[in-house]
């Protein structure tokens, strides 16, 4: 479920679940850079966002080389972060909410702020942000894609069902002017990771985030890695740092991935990624550089998730804008790379979308008056079988 509820820290603590990342440049505007963190699974009205945590945006150049399959993105050392903090509740709202004041550190150090949920958002030089409660952008069958990897088996339906339809989430939303912001030298192409980390000095990582799924299915157990039964990886892979993997559990990650992208290559009975001799997935290296890659020098595109990287393993040159948007369906993207590596029927899931987001700040579509009610839980595989 994109990264909803992505290991016991974040279901004990929903407002440091971080549940989406989105990098998109503006629709309207050239040069501008959007950036979406949504935090808080199925939250509610008045729901807030943690004062004991300060929520991360990084960003970082990348330079794509033109080279051979199998080449990864150059990133660059320079950082420019986007740290979001928010006070204890400050008072009511209009509706007796409890609400919040909101600071942006830019990467300039100087600093924007904001109250939640304000639709003017927060200013400072070079940028405009949100942050309040908004409709949940995310769309996607669970339930068959759970019963999917449980009965190792298609069983998408031709009309899904979205299991987060009318949920609602917490959302910060970053318009940057590039030029202004990250000057002149910083390029057009980023690499893009969110975290939320714990307030203070000395902040500890708690959850990260680059693409979609890489935990909830990319990572998670399906009975076919041998080298790690009992750990769950994913309260491991929280606590890396999006753009540095250490070292200690390297080769877990690497061996539950190439475990599972062969398992799910499988799924239609055919070999679209032959492995190396030593069971090496190719695209298991290039998920473990896990983070968006957009341009914006690229016009804006709602269905360009991970065309960079395809490009890439290709050795041809993009041809979007990358990153992701609020309205791409990356279910269906990601399922037909892994599963027949776009050589086959686009793989659905049966749900297209949404609640269409806007192509005007703060983008996200507002929220759900009256969320469903859902249990703090992903149906897991062990469950369905």
């Amino acid at each position: 479920m994109s990264d909803h509820l992505s290991g016991t820290r974040a279901l004990a603590d929903p407002a440091i679940d971080l549940t989406d990342l989105y990098a998109f440049p503006s629709p309207s505007q050239a040069g501008l850079l959007v950036l979406v963190m949504n935090v808080f699974p199925n939250a509610r009205p008045g729901s807030l966002f943690s004062d004991a945590a300060s929520y991360r945006i990084r960003v970082r150049s990348v330079a794509v080389p033109a080279g051979d399959f199998g080449s990864l993105f150059d990133v660059g050392t320079d950082e420019y972060a986007f740290t979001f903090s928010f006070s204890a509740p400050t008072g009511a709202d209009a509706k007796g909410n409890l609400t919040q004041q909101g600071t942006c550190a830019l990467p300039n150090g100087e600093s924007a702020s904001l109250q939640l949920n304000d639709e003017r958002g927060g200013h400072g030089q070079g940028v405009r942000w949100y942050a309040g409660l908004r409709l949940d952008p995310f769309f996607m069958d669970v339930l068959k894609e759970v019963e999917t990897r449980a009965q190792r088996r298609l069983a998408f339906q031709p009309k899904g069902t979205n299991f987060l339809e009318g949920n609602d989430v917490l959302t910060i939303v970053i318009e940057v002017d590039v030029a202004k912001v990250l000057g002149p030298d910083a390029g057009t192409v980023f690499a893009v990771a969110a975290e939320s980390v714990t307030a203070g000095p000395y902040p500890v990582r708690l959850e990260r985030l680059g693409r979609p799924e890489v935990k909830n299915i990319l990572l998670s157990d399906n009975g076919v890695d041998t080298a790690n039964k009992v750990v769950d990886l994913r309260d491991l892979y929280n606590e890396e740092d999006p753009f540095r993997l250490g070292p200690s559990y390297l080769d877990a990650y690497r061996a539950r991935l190439n475990a599972n992208l062969a398992f799910f290559d499988g799924l239609d009975g055919k070999l679209d990624w032959p492995t190396q001799s030593d069971g090496t997935h190719p695209l298991t290296e290039l998920l473990l550089a896990d983070f968006l890659v957009v341009d914006v020098a690229k016009p804006y595109a709602e269905d360009s998730y991970f065309e960079i990287e395809r490009a890439l393993l290709e050795g041809r040159t993009h041809e979007t804008c990358g990153g992701r948007s609020l309205n791409d369906d990356v279910i269906d993207t990601l399922y037909t790379l892994i599963v027949n590596a776009g050589r086959g029927p686009r793989v659905s899931d049966g749900v297209d979308g949404t609640v269409p987001a806007s192509w005007e700040f703060p983008y996200l579509a507002p929220p759900n008056p009256n969320p469903p009610e859902h249990e703090a839980a992903i149906p897991t595989v062990a469950a369905s079988q």
